[in-house]
């Protein structure tokens, strides 16, 4: 099956990273409770990790999101256990809304990778070590490009290329381009509406 109009393929996400570090980061340091009182998700990428950037005077503390070498970075390398804590889809959505594409990790909270995943936001996974290299080099390189394969599970930077792994179910639909489910219920809502109909149990309204 391929992507829709609607839906892009994600076989290749290329970019700068941006290195955050720490284990259990969680959906409340991602997007604190006090800025999802919103009705659309538009602006949600300037409170992105606010806590931890900003202090009670709102003045700026050491965080790497602060500095500007990693302004226009789009690729986060994180450790272990990301996104962890409360499922709320806002997390996923202030990243992407600051500008990140991807996120290459050691491991991820499963909802926070399924909503990653309904943004066309791969969650890239690699061992301790494959990650904390990667981090050392992202600080050494800010400018550095790091070009993410989903198809070949692969990411390469500083002239080497290193194997990764995306969830199976993951890979498939960025890769076929059947990540939006929303899309593509739409773009398929003649055939639903078929079936529907087709159904002796179900009756219009």
């Amino acid at each position: 099956m391929t992507g829709t109009e609607d839906i892009p393929e994600v076989t290749e996400v290329t970019g700068t990273g941006i290195p955050i570090r720490g284990n259990d980061i969680d959906t409340d340091q991602i997007i604190p409770a006090r800025f999802m009182k919103v009705v659309t998700f538009d602006g949600l990428g300037e409170f992105a990790f606010f806590d931890l950037r900003f202090d009670d005077d709102d003045n700026q503390k050491d965080h790497p999101m602060n500095e500007e070498r990693f302004q226009d970075a789009n690729i986060m390398v994180v450790n272990s256990n990301f996104g962890c804590g409360s499922s709320r889809e806002h997390a996923p959505q202030a990243l992407m809304r600051w500008g990140i594409d991807a996120i290459i990790g050691e491991s991820f909270a499963e909802i926070f990778a399924g909503n990653c995943l309904a943004l066309g936001i791969p969650t890239v996974t690699a061992d301790h070590e494959t990650i904390n290299d990667l981090q050392q080099w992202v600080d050494d390189n800010p400018d550095g490009e790091i070009d993410i394969d989903i198809a070949s599970e692969t990411i390469a930077y500083g002239g080497q290329e290193v194997g990764v792994e995306v969830n199976e179910g993951q890979r498939k639909a960025l890769v076929d381009g059947i990540w939006d489910t929303t899309a593509l219920m739409k773009s398929n809502a003649n055939e639903i509406a078929k079936t529907a109909a087709e159904l002796p149990y179900v009756e219009e309204a």
